[in-house]
């Protein structure tokens, strides 16, 4: 009689999934060679606080969103996590970045972020526009004052994600230089999380491009943010993205 050799992976659990579980990785044994879908089930049942995430529940395979039927093999990296809010982090104080364009930068920092520098190195002889987003920590959300932010994030897939972005944007607008760095750790009021600049030969495109790449960015790419009050703290969740044709944790 023959039977299902059992596989190992390791599982990561970010944001309010983590505090969800009490624990930030773990190896998991799954029954055999199982499909992202079997493998999530297993992860719920071993862990019944995550339930109530429900659809929203976000899931990766190395580091990537992962398909409804994606074969999960042994050593594989599996990432469960709430729906995204913004952000990025890295291991290194002096930042990580890939390029998807020539030009093109995607960056990860704990430290303070010069906004100025940044918008610089989006300026490129053949554009006549640079638009530039700053992103910073408010003081006051829905009548509750925020003391501070905290961000953390998935790095690895953030930067594969902030590059696919980056490419994305390309094909859908007419520019030619995209950059995004975002900062992580604790932030205090009035302090820049996020810069996104983007230059075009023309401004409509430029704005555009901006405009969307922030919203994009908030949708996919895996940052969370906390919000620290005087009487308590909160994960902030931004909606799940809508999905075709797939479970809801499986972002199309």
């Amino acid at each position: 009689m023959s039977s299902t050799k059992s596989v190992t992976v390791k599982i990561l659990f970010f944001g309010a999934a983590r505090d969800a579980v009490g624990g930030d990785e773990i190896l998991f044994e799954l029954p055999g060679s199982v499909t992202a879908v079997k493998a999530r089930e297993a992860i719920l049942a071993k862990y019944p606080d995550l339930a109530r995430f429900g659809n929203s529940l976000l899931f990766a395979v190395n580091q990537q969103y992962a398909e409804p039927d994606l074969q999960i093999n042994a050593g594989d990296e599996l990432a469960i996590f709430p729906p995204v809010s913004g952000g990025a982090m890295t291991e290194s104080a002096d930042g990580s970045s890939a390029d998807s364009a020539p030009r093109d930068f995607f960056e990860l920092t704990t430290d303070p972020i010069d906004v100025g520098a940044v918008a610089r190195r989006a300026i490129l002889p053949q554009c006549g526009a640079t638009v530039t987003l700053d992103g910073y920590a408010r003081e006051w959300t829905k009548g509750r004052r925020t003391l501070y932010l905290v961000y953390e994030a998935y790095a690895p897939m953030a930067i594969s994600e902030m590059q696919r972005l980056g490419a994305q944007a390309r094909q859908e607008f007419e520019i030619a230089h995209t950059g995004i760095v975002h900062r992580t750790g604790r932030l205090e009021i009035g302090e820049t999380s996020v810069v996104i600049s983007v230059g075009a030969p023309h401004r409509r495109a430029a704005f555009a491009a901006c405009e969307w790449a922030i919203r994009e960015l908030k949708r996919t790419v895996p940052i969370w943010k906390k919000e620290v009050f005087a009487d308590g703290e909160v994960w902030v969740e931004s909606e799940p993205p809508a999905v075709a044709g797939g479970p809801d944790f499986l972002p199309s």
